[in-house]
């Protein structure tokens, strides 16, 4: 839907992962969900938070890194032709919009396919997570061109238990090595196509919930970096306000 900006070929190996001075990192923002749970005509990942749309943010926070060439953002398919127009509040020369599939493995594999071949490391984020940070871009990046899988999270405080279908406490969940899972979640390109091939082969690529798993499930590792409470999931009403309150404190 935008024009792509042609960018010198790299060798990703020969990068220090501190590097944030090559432009060879390629973002997927996932939103082409329909957001239901919050209610409401309008679309989740078009409602404002902090004064901007919350795809708006996302798109804004990635494009101010100076390592990312391209964002590309996967709308569902009657918003994909016709995107709102505030989207293009952006650096144009390095947006496209891509067209949303049936589930979220299929809209980043959709995201993938858009993506120039001078992006040899992809993130891949959360529209319904628009305060994300350039301190946690930063770190994802840094250990994605380590060559491996990495994604922000955090670690679990709270007591975890498991109850049944009557809401019966039938243990207590050790927490020792939990963390949450949050985006971006970052790879070497070709780690993270060849994940979503094998999935695609395998009939697992509609239930993956997110990118990691689909490396774990062929053997690649996968670290994660810290996360940020300010980088929540806004997936309820209640959330909107949440993450107003969120919005202006440091990570």
């Amino acid at each position: 839907m935008s024009t792509r900006q042609t960018l010198p070929m790299v060798d990703a190996v020969a990068l220090a992962p501190s590097d944030t001075t090559t432009r060879d990192v390629g973002v997927i923002i996932v939103a082409g969900g329909s957001g239901s749970r919050t209610g409401g005509a309008e679309l989740k990942q078009f409602r404002w938070v902090a004064g901007k749309p919350m795809l708006l943010q996302a798109l804004r926070a990635f494009q101010e890194h100076p390592a990312v060439a391209m964002v590309v953002c996967v709308l569902p398919r009657r918003y994909a032709g016709d995107p709102p127009p505030w989207l293009f509040q952006c650096d144009g020369d390095r947006m496209l919009v891509s067209v949303g599939g049936d589930s979220r493995a299929e809209s980043v594999a959709n995201g993938l396919e858009d993506l120039p071949p001078e992006c040899r490391t992809v993130l891949i984020h959360d529209a319904a997570r628009p305060l994300v940070s350039f301190e946690m871009i930063d770190r994802v990046i840094a250990e994605a061109r380590r060559g491996h899988g990495a994604i922000a999270a955090l670690p679990v405080v709270d007591t975890l238990k498991a109850v049944d279908a009557e809401g019966r406490i039938t243990h207590t969940v050790p927490r020792t090595g939990l963390w949450r899972a949050q985006t971006p979640q970052g790879f070497p390109r070709e780690v993270i196509e060849r994940a979503h091939r094998e999935a695609m082969a395998n009939d697992t690529h509609a239930t993956a919930t997110d990118d990691a798993a689909l490396c774990e499930a062929i053997g690649v590792e996968v670290r994660v970096v810290r996360g940020s409470e300010r980088a929540m999931k806004v997936t309820e009403e209640g959330d909107f306000a949440r993450a107003e309150a969120l919005a202006p404190l440091e990570e």
